[in-house]
């Protein structure tokens, strides 16, 4: 969930697809791969990584690590870094298993953002970079789901239930994304 000075912690604003977002995502991955330097990679992840599609104006990234017990996130806290303290932010399901991870929000007053801490070998990893790859290599996909999310955020629902109603319609998307990745030899 958000911290109450996050501007999603009060409603859900999905945006038309701003330009700006890559930029933003290279710098922000740039800067937090100096912070992390035992980091495998840092990717700009999620909606905003996607060209055309609307998304929540919030940068979500992932940072690879070859073990989260092994990881020192310290940096990220002295840095201002919050780690968000719910369960589903230390870990997620995916086909039965069970994997971990740390999400961190900004620092106070800072650009909105989510960074996932994953190990690099996890399924959610994968998911992850292949559902922005698939969403990357598919208009029609991409329209598609950026709709659904407008037609969420038009309902004025919390982050919770947004969340809620995303989660329970990504496994449709993501049977397809699978069936485009063995169709093309896609690897992350």
């Amino acid at each position: 969930m958000p911290f109450p000075d996050e501007k999603s912690s009060r409603s859900v604003e999905v945006v038309p697809h701003r330009h700006g977002w890559a930029a933003e995502g290279r710098e922000i991955a740039a800067a937090l791969a100096q912070l992390l330097p035992d980091a495998l990679a840092v990717d700009h992840i999620g909606s905003t990584a996607v060209p055309g599609l609307p998304a929540k104006d919030c940068i979500d990234l992932m940072v690879r690590v070859d073990s989260l017990a092994r990881i020192d996130l310290g940096p990220l806290s002295a840095a201002g870094y919050r780690e968000r303290p719910e369960e589903w932010n230390r870990a997620e399901a995916l086909a039965g298993s069970t994997h971990p991870k740390r999400v961190f929000a900004p620092p106070v007053g800072g650009r909105s953002m989510n960074i996932h801490v994953r190990e690099a070998g996890a399924p959610t990893a994968r998911y992850s970079l292949l559902f922005r790859d698939f969403l990357r290599s598919s208009a029609h996909h991409r329209d598609t789901w950026g709709r659904l999310k407008t037609r969420l955020a038009e309902e004025r629902l919390d982050i919770y239930a947004y969340g809620q109603v995303k989660a329970a319609a990504q496994p449709l998307l993501m049977a397809l994304a699978e069936q485009w990745a063995a169709e093309t030899g896609w690897q992350p």
